[in-house]
């Protein structure tokens, strides 16, 4: 199976720390965000990467490179102008090729085993996520889920940045920038999301703080 990292964002809410440096960069306990969840997604038997870049860009081709050093080859899907979470897949679909793979935000922080995530997708379906229980740093969540499906828009839970995808998701999509949250509205309104709940560690490092912790507490290796 392959995988895709968004890794393409600005990172504003961390600035400065992301005015010179990636998000994604990052280091958190000695190695960069990319770089631990690159390692977990070869640990767990993916065969291929793809990485989306735009914001400082090259700063990561020069640090992943081809991913020789990883055993995991690498391929890029370059942004000339910022096409968001939903844009930046459907651009990199043609480099994804498979019908189902699994995508990843490249500047989370967890102890996600991605061996633990399905290899396929149920009958019908067009998506199964990852979620945690909302976090007492969130005003609100994104789902209510029971019984291994996300049955709407909720706030028990919120999407931790890694799913498995099928291409068919973005059959209609629009064209250019747009979130991928908007399909998978769509799909949970047509019941075709499953899900999984991660009660393990997990951050999106979303301020200055939560980056200080992250690199003073106890490590997720």
């Amino acid at each position: 199976m392959k995988a895709m990292l968004l890794a393409a964002g600005r990172g504003s809410r961390l600035a400065p720390l992301t005015d010179r440096t990636p998000k994604p960069l990052l280091p958190v306990q000695g190695q960069s965000l990319i770089q631990r969840i690159l390692g977990r997604l070869k640990r767990a038997g993916i065969s291929e990467a793809v990485i989306n870049t735009h914001h400082l860009g090259q700063q990561i081709e020069r640090e992943i490179g081809d991913g020789a050093a990883l055993g995991l080859p690498i391929h890029y899907s370059r942004e000339s102008e910022l096409l968001e979470t939903g844009g930046g897949i459907k651009k990199a679909l043609p480099l994804l090729k498979d019908d189902v793979f699994i995508v990843c935000n490249a500047d989370i922080y967890t102890d996600f085993d991605f061996a633990n995530a399905p290899s396929e997708l149920g009958k019908g379906d067009l998506a199964h996520l990852v979620l945690v229980p909302t976090p007492a740093s969130r005003d609100s969540g994104d789902f209510d889920c029971a019984s291994g499906r996300v049955h709407s828009r909720g706030t028990d839970y919120v999407y931790a940045g890694i799913a498995l995808i099928h291409q068919d998701l973005f059959i209609g999509s629009p064209q250019g920038a747009f979130s991928l949250r908007d399909l998978l509205f769509a799909a949970v309104g047509n019941g075709q999301v499953s899900a999984q709940i991660h009660y393990g560690k997990w951050t999106d490092i979303g301020t200055p703080d939560e980056y200080a912790q992250a690199n003073t507490g106890p490590s997720y290796d």
